[in-house]
């Protein structure tokens, strides 16, 4: 035990890595010029990062537009951030189907990011997911109400206390992320994985090219950018997508992810094993 308190963490993501940020960290440099996460998502590293101080300077980043707009308010704006996620959340209590897609409906009119942020505290595994006309169409988990104003605000607080003022918010491609990146900094990547990217249902905003993926860490290798880069793995006998390619001299790590919810939620048990690859500038 190091004593050192919880890394806070207030927006509930599908795949968010917070449980495997020791792990993850564990092949950083100690200290770096500035953290780099392209994908964020919960910003579950860039928040791990900060809270042991590993970097100068941390850049967030998503091609969701409602999702860097809420990372800048809960950076900026902690405490009406926690108010207006509150009068959401009290506001479900009068009919919280009905309340739900009045809520979502706002969302893809407006792109409200405290909006997003109640929709993925109260949706179907925290999970994001969008239609083909670009529209949040994930469902309501009518079992639990989401997590609690009280605490959503103690996260929103400490997320706040950790990043104001050392950290800058983007809503942009990764790619032009990368091409800033530097010997001094460490980037983190965790794209959509190829098992939810490749399919008919996309899940998300913006799915993946691989070939430009690829390209794009070629680019970082020949430039010397230390990068970590999460990607794919297995669950029980289920394996998603081919490894990343040798040509790029990668250290692929696997990393124990526990159980699988989802086949919890099929009635099996099967763990969940997630690759993690180190850039030969880390090593």
């Amino acid at each position: 035990m190091t004593g050192r308190p919880a890394t806070p963490h207030p927006i509930p993501y599908q795949g968010s890595k917070r449980r495997l940020a020791d792990a993850i960290l564990a092949h950083a440099p100690a200290r770096v010029h500035r953290f780099i996460e392209p994908f964020a998502g919960s910003a579950a590293l860039s928040l791990a990062a900060a809270a042991r101080d590993v970097a100068a300077t941390y850049c967030i980043a998503d091609r969701l537009d409602a999702l860097a707009r809420l990372w800048r308010a809960i950076i900026d704006r902690p405490a009406p951030t926690a108010d207006a996620y509150e009068r959401l959340w009290q506001a479900q209590h009068r009919d919280a189907r009905a309340h739900y897609g009045a809520v979502r409906a706002r969302f893809n009119r407006t792109g409200d990011p405290v909006a997003l942020l109640y929709l993925l505290a109260r949706c179907v595994k925290n999970a994001v997911r969008f239609n083909a006309g670009g529209e949040f169409n994930q469902a309501a988990d009518h079992r639990r109400a989401g997590m609690r104003p009280d605490r959503m605000r103690r996260e929103i607080a400490r997320a706040s206390q950790l990043l104001r003022r050392r950290a800058e918010v983007a809503a942009a491609d990764y790619a032009d992320l990368l091409a800033d990146a530097g010997p001094r900094d460490l980037v983190y990547l965790d794209p959509p994985y190829q098992g939810v990217s490749r399919t008919r249902d996309p899940r998300y905003v913006a799915p993946l090219d691989l070939d430009r993926f690829v390209a794009e860490l070629d680019r970082l290798n020949r430039r010397r950018v230390p990068f970590l880069v999460s990607f794919d793995g297995s669950s029980g006998d289920r394996t998603y997508g081919p490894p990343l390619p040798a040509a790029l001299r990668l250290r692929r790590v696997l990393l124990p992810a526990g159980r699988s919810s989802q086949a919890t939620l099929a009635g099996r048990v099967a763990h969940t094993v997630e690759s993690l690859y180190v850039s030969p500038a880390l090593r």
